[in-house]
């Protein structure tokens, strides 16, 4: 199937402001895309682009003083098959694991593990390791936290999300990837595109999404705690510790979000496009 996604995004600052942006598809999709996938802006912009320690595609700009929207648009290949589910995948022992991801199974900024170990091992001991409990996890976050869109908070931890039962699907990953290291299971919080491919229309806005992906049997998994059910077209944008290594924009200075449109969906009468 043949995916249409796309954003255009628009801040306002001061004065110059440097940012760096995580709004590339994944290297890992590229291969997929049908047309370029290249961030466009409205006004004369230098931007040039690295590769940060997680191997995301990022973008360096200064935003210069006034509105700036940037944008884009493209089309990518997806198989139209929902979310593997991989129910042997096997969990490592910590000896095993390879070095770079080790990181995957420590505390950060949003995965506040110190807080919630104890109640990670009362509660989740008991399951078989792997697959089961990574699923025991994502159930019981599911259960736990409602999702409002109007209680939304960026200084939320995963223990703040334990503890309000309430937020969006960064909350939902934040607390799942949090349970997950707590039982030393590796896990890397998600970013990118989800469109309502395959399920009814939500009538929300659209926005970016957050998921997670757990180490189990030497290979990523896709896990969703927020929706818990396998999803069709999925497009990474970025993974790291937690949000603060895929935030779409980090701004050195004053910058307030104008505007924040993203679209995704599948491009109608479309058989079968061939990466």
């Amino acid at each position: 199937m043949k995916i249409r996604a796309g954003f255009t995004i628009g801040y306002e600052c001061v004065q110059p402001t440097p940012m760096l942006l995580v709004l590339n598809v994944h290297p890992s999709r590229r291969p997929d895309l049908l047309t370029d996938q290249v961030l466009s802006f409205s006004q004369p912009i230098a931007a040039w682009n690295y590769t940060d320690g997680f191997g995301n595609s990022c973008t360096r700009i200064v935003a210069p003083p006034g509105l700036t929207t940037i944008s884009t648009v493209f089309e990518i290949y997806d198989s139209g098959q929902p979310d593997a589910v991989p129910l042997d995948a096997q969990q490592h022992e910590i000896k095993d694991l390879p070095d770079d991801v080790l990181v995957f199974l420590l505390g950060s900024r949003y995965c506040d593990t110190d807080r919630l170990s104890d109640f990670a091992w009362a509660t989740f001991s008991q399951t078989k390791p792997g697959w089961p409990r990574v699923q025991a996890i994502a159930d019981f976050v599911h259960g736990h936290i409602e999702f409002d869109y109007l209680k939304a908070d960026l200084l939320r931890t995963a223990h703040g999300g334990y503890c309000d039962k309430t937020g969006v699907c960064r909350d939902f990953a934040h607390l799942a990837v949090t349970l997950c290291r707590c039982l030393n299971i590796p896990a890397r919080y998600c970013t990118g595109y989800l469109g309502d491919i395959g399920v009814p229309p939500d009538p929300a806005p659209m926005d970016f999404s957050a998921w997670f992906e757990v180490y189990l049997g030497g290979h990523w998994h896709t896990v969703d705690a927020r929706h818990n059910v396998p999803r069709i077209g999925r497009i990474l944008m970025g993974t790291g510790r937690d949000a603060t290594d895929v935030a779409i924009s980090t701004a050195f200075g004053p910058a307030v979000l104008k505007q924040f449109d993203v679209v995704t969906e599948e491009v109608p009468g479309d058989n079968g496009a061939i990466a």
